[in-house]
């Protein structure tokens, strides 16, 4: 029996949930799938899936045995790589998850970037409103916008988020913009959907100032209140990466632009660094690159290019 084979059709199985889909995309027949899985299940001695007419799922063998077998096939390759019998360009599939709003604006381009000079790399990018858990949704990377890291996680940080308090002219015709942080207590506040209170953190002359506010609207998604806030629903703060093009053209109008809304840090989040696939470890280093700096590129605002502060 080929082992590395049938480690490659159980991989595939598993990330598809589906021997004929895996079989399709191997370019195997379905019997051919499944005897490659019988084989596998009696070398390791284990059934490593749960199969029914509906779905397939792993067993508690199978979720052990499959981050292993990715592990062994990728030394395989690299092994192949340094012998020379194949090229050096990475090959394999990762699976990213990030947030909708940061993967419509910045993320989903540079993975296309990446694909375009690695073309045999694919891609699986989950846009949630959530922290996936890495081991059980088996995420390759997670690139997480936050000042609090697990401490069982591989972390790299790859830039910086800054935000801005902000309306739309239409709201600010209606209601006069505030002059200090106080006065955001008597304006609606579009504020995320996270725990039991609405507070904004502002940083002024080196001192850290929290505001509690209200509202009539809550999301759990930043693209929710981005379109609140374009529809003159109120006043929200929202990541500089996901508002630049509309604060240049003044869709959104800055406000209290001498109190800066607490900096996050944007994270590349992987579980080791060991056995780090090759695509995985070039990926990372090509975010590192297009994010980073002094400045992120989506705050490199040219000066005649600024926008307006209220």
């Amino acid at each position: 029996m080929d082992r590395l084979t049938a480690m490659r059709v159980f991989i595939e199985v598993a990330d598809c949930g589906s021997l004929t889909l895996a079989a399709e995309r191997l370019d195997l027949s379905r019997a051919m799938v499944s005897r490659h899985l019988a084989n596998l299940e009696h070398w390791l001695g284990a059934r490593l899936l749960h199969r029914t007419t509906r779905r397939i799922s792993l067993s508690d063998a199978g979720e052990a045995a499959l981050p292993r077998c990715r592990q062994l096939l990728e030394m395989s390759d690299e092994v192949v790589a340094v012998a020379g019998t194949r090229r050096s360009e990475p090959i394999g599939k990762l699976r990213i998850s990030t947030s909708l709003s940061f993967a419509q604006a910045q993320l989903t381009a540079a993975v296309a970037a990446f694909q375009a000079e690695h073309p045999r790399v694919q891609v699986e990018l989950l846009a949630v409103d959530r922290a996936v858990n890495l081991v059980e949704e088996r995420i390759d990377l997670a690139v997480r916008i936050t000042n609090a890291l697990d401490d069982n996680v591989v972390a790299r940080r790859l830039a910086v988020c800054r935000s801005v308090l902000c309306a739309s002219p239409a709201y600010l015709r209606r209601h006069r913009a505030p002059s200090t942080p106080d006065e955001l207590k008597a304006h609606n506040c579009i504020t995320h959907a996270f725990g039991s209170r609405a507070e904004y953190r502002l940083r002024h002359q080196g001192q850290t100032l929290t505001v509690a506010v209200g509202g009539s609207m809550f999301s759990n998604e930043t693209a929710v209140l981005r379109q609140a806030a374009l529809a003159g629903a109120g006043i929200a703060l929202l990541p500089t990466y996901y508002v630049v093009d509309e604060l240049h053209s003044g869709a959104l109008v800055r406000l209290l632009a001498d109190h800066e809304p607490e900096a996050l840090g944007i994270h590349a989040v992987h579980l080791s660094r060991q056995h780090q696939p090759q695509a995985l470890r070039l990926l990372i280093d090509h975010l590192a690159r297009r994010f980073g700096g002094e400045s992120p590129p989506w705050d490199r605002v040219p000066k005649s290019g600024k926008a307006r502060a209220g």
